[in-house]
């Protein structure tokens, strides 16, 4: 059996290294058009910013080997061509075209896997070509970027606040670079995040002297002497000495479409569930190929290193006879700005409208393990739920405590098609150097339950901000007074009552007005709101997350 494999990247080199595993006399060629396979690009920031010393130190195995063409011949005998270019498939034949060198070759085939990846989105702006504009997606981007550091570049401007622009932006940050992310959306990872929790990831960007421009278009790149110069973006100019243009990804289907393969409704190849293309004996996985959300049933591209792994050995597995299938995906993401952890599984409270999913969340920020513990760290929690199924949907998280353990029990529950209740019940692991008695994840479910009970109403910190010219509202905080001294909602509508002296001065509040109470992490609150429900008070809200989300 003769296969080969466009593209040595995850989703290539998985199923080339599946297909060995199982069948020991398969011929296996790897077409690379780049320099390096097997590079663990996810890792490229950490590169540029000292963390990681080389950059084979990417490609390494848990022992030291560098998976280089070498060790794919000596190890799997899998042959790798690397600086070789696949420029046509020809289907009826079973060949594809290769130039290796400046000469054309041949490599017939009986199974095919298209592997191409993708590439970073250029959008027209002006100066875009200019020497100084990189983005952060290969090894020669991150070598790049540190000669120019080296060479006495001293200020950056990245366009985009996704994954890779935020990644970017804290590696500039450590090589001691004045850093500012300019992103057109209202808020940064705008396709993970809500604002309540992009917000507290802007304020940590801010913290660490990173200045974090959103609703901020760029209209062009300035240059001298054909170097890039400046950012001029609504209308003020960002001086740079380079500019990481991280505006998302591009499937890279040009090789397939030109072989008539079928292309799906989001620009990427389509496969069926066992990543065929519409030719069956050709496979495709990784950037280039659409999946499917599996919460709102859509078609998506999910350009993320762990699926191309999935769907490499998919494809590995069914050319040598098996019948796996890929279902889709939940979406399941995480990412570290700083000391920040930002996580998220499911939909977003956009993506939920988008799919006409009626949907109700909550958030509860709590320390990561037992208050008392030496190191506990606080993080917040945001849950999506479904109306009427009550199943979670989506979920967030951000903090500085142990947060990717969380969105792995929420992106579990969300995948089981748990709901809120059965989510309050989960058999967590509890002591004290790791959780509380009752996990972050448990807390956010009993607040939600408690939302969908009627025990509480609540407002966002966007919410209360824009009404706090309202006359109508009074703002009960009810935290101690050193918290109260420390940080504070600044407005002549707020009572100080701490919750331990509430019951007896009731009299202090006025009954004609709506009341919004105010605590640190939300349960104060909620004890101050049934306190006041019981006591006769009709109108009563709570700030949610309270002020662990104020801003």
């Amino acid at each position: 059996m003769d296969v080969v494999i466009i593209g040595g990247g995850a989703a290539g080199l998985k199923a080339a290294s599946r297909i060995r595993r199982k069948d020991a006399e398969a011929n296996i060629t790897v077409v690379e058009a780049g320099k390096y396979v097997s590079l663990g690009r996810c890792g490229l920031p950490y590169y540029v910013g000292g963390l990681v010393h080389e950059v084979d130190n990417l490609r390494e195995t848990t022992y030291g080997a560098v998976r280089d063409e070498s060790y794919f011949k000596r190890l799997k005998n899998i042959d790798v061509l690397t600086l070789t270019k696949a420029v046509e498939i020809d289907r009826d034949r079973k060949a594809v075209k290769i130039v290796r060198d400046g000469s054309e070759d041949e490599l017939n085939y009986d199974y095919l896997v298209v592997a191409t990846g993708s590439r970073p989105v250029r959008p027209p702006i002006e100066g875009i070509d200019a020497e100084g504009v990189v983005t952060l997606t290969d090894a020669e981007d991150a070598e790049k970027i540190i000669e120019m550091w080296e060479e006495g570049a001293e200020r950056a401007v990245v366009i985009g606040a996704g994954f890779i622009g935020l990644e970017s932006a804290e590696a500039l940050k450590n090589l001691d670079m004045d850093v500012t992310v300019i992103e057109m959306m209202d808020r940064v990872a705008p396709a993970m995040l809500d604002r309540d929790i992009a917000v507290l990831v802007e304020n940590h960007l801010n913290e660490k002297g990173v200045k974090v421009l959103t609703n901020t278009r760029v209209e062009k790149i300035l240059t001298e002497n054909e170097k890039v110069s400046a950012v001029v973006a609504n209308g003020k100019e960002f001086p740079a000495d380079i500019v990481i243009v991280a505006t998302g990804i591009k499937p890279n289907t040009e090789l397939a479409e030109k072989a008539g393969l079928k292309i799906g409704e989001t620009g990427a190849i389509w496969v069926n569930e066992f990543m065929q293309t519409s030719d069956e004996n050709i496979y495709a996985g990784g950037d280039c190929v659409e999946t499917t959300c599996l919460v709102t049933k859509k078609k998506i591209i999910a350009p993320f290193g762990d699926v191309a792994n999935k769907q490499g050995r998919v494809i590995g597995e069914n050319i040598t006879g098996g019948r796996l299938k890929f279902p889709g995906v939940y979406g399941t993401a995480v990412f570290k700005i700083f000391e920040f952890t930002v996580a998220s599984a499911g939909v977003n409270e956009q993506q939920a409208e988008n799919a006409g999913i009626d949907y109700m969340s909550v958030i509860a920020p709590g320390p990561d393990r037992a208050h008392y513990y030496p190191g506990a760290r606080y993080i917040r929690m945001k849950i999506i739920v479904e109306r009427g199924t009550w199943r979670v949907i989506g979920a967030q998280a951000a903090g500085m405590g142990e947060v990717a353990k969380r969105i792995d029990v929420l992106s579990t529950a969300i995948q089981a098609g748990m709901t809120i209740d059965q989510l309050s019940n989960l058999d967590l692991a509890y002591a004290p150097p790791y959780s509380p008695a009752l996990d972050p994840v448990i807390t956010a479910a009993n607040v939600a339950m408690n939302k969908r009970d009627g025990l509480f109403e609540g407002v966002t910190a966007f919410e209360l901000k824009e009404r706090i010219s309202d006359e109508n509202i009074v703002i009960l905080d009810v935290r101690s007074e050193e918290e109260f001294r420390s940080k504070r909602i600044e407005s002549d509508k707020v009572i100080h009552i701490p919750i331990l002296e509430l019951r007896e001065r009731l009299d202090e509040l006025p009954r004609d007005k709506e009341i919004i109470v105010v605590c640190q992490l939300g349960l104060r609150s909620f004890e101050a709101a049934r306190i006041l429900k019981g006591a006769g008070f009709e109108n009563v809200k709570l700030l949610e997350g309270g002020m662990a989300f104020w801003f």
